[in-house]
């Protein structure tokens, strides 16, 4: 039997004074899922992202198609499975520059060589894709302190989606800053994505605090409560609740 896109075996986190924030979480995740993070503010959805990400330190194990990241190596392992922070206000410089940066890290450099394209050919599908989301061209060469908080969000998304790399994107509540018509077509290209064959991506872990919205895109619930999470159904009184 193949093993998971990705797998969670008792991963647990402390924060700095020691509390623990959530323990023991094991998930599965399979090609073709959309696995949906939901709970209350402060129990640890974003932070269970940035361990999936190896962006903060853990305990337990996180596999990628059965390796642990010291046989991948983090660098490679973060272009396959790619953390989408909720908020890139803090990014220097535009959306193009940023694009730019990540195009310069080896890990990128090696996918480029590999498949015959450069940094115009990542721009043209990062602007296509924003294009479809109602984002104009000119916003890339804005600087992120000029962008609304959903031009940014969906200017970010296009950046992760271009690359091509990630079989796994971590979203943390990526249309947080969308109206209802903005939430949708994003919805419905990364759902679309998800197993293209004109696309790297296999998977999402996907954060939100809209139950309608997980019920929309979702095929497998994961709760956060007191410290610990369970997988639900999206029917059920504790995912409807929040």
């Amino acid at each position: 039997m193949p093993s998971p896109l990705l797998e969670l075996l008792s991963v647990s986190c402390s924060i700095k004074t020691g509390d623990v924030l959530f323990d023991d979480v094991n998930i599965k995740v399979e090609d073709g899922d959309i696995v949906i993070i939901q709970g209350k503010s402060g129990s640890g959805k974003s932070t269970l992202l940035k361990c999936i990400g190896h962006l903060v330190t853990y305990d337990g194990h996180i596999l990628y198609r059965g390796k642990t990241t010291q046989q991948i190596g983090i660098p490679l392992y973060r272009t396959k499975v790619l953390y989408v922070p909720q908020r890139p206000s803090l990014l220097p410089g535009s959306p193009v520059d940023f694009l730019r940066t990540i195009l310069s890290l080896g890990a990128h450099q090696v996918h480029l060589k590999e498949t015959n394209s450069g940094f115009k050919e990542v721009h043209k599908r990062a602007t296509e894709i924003s294009h479809q989301w109602g984002v104009s061209d000119d916003l890339w060469e804005r600087d992120w302190t000029q962008l609304s908080g959903g031009e940014a969000q969906r200017l970010l998304l296009a950046v992760a989606v271009s690359l091509d790399t990630a079989e796994v994107l971590l979203l943390d509540e990526p249309t947080s800053a969308l109206d209802s018509e903005s939430s949708t077509l994003v919805e419905e290209f990364m759902v679309e994505h998800v197993n293209s064959e004109q696309s790297s991506l296999r998977a999402l872990v996907w954060i939100t605090h809209s139950a309608e919205q997980g019920r929309r895109v979702g095929n497998k619930f994961v709760y956060f409560s007191g410290g610990t999470c369970t997988e639900d159904s999206p029917t059920t009184s504790s995912i409807s609740a929040v």
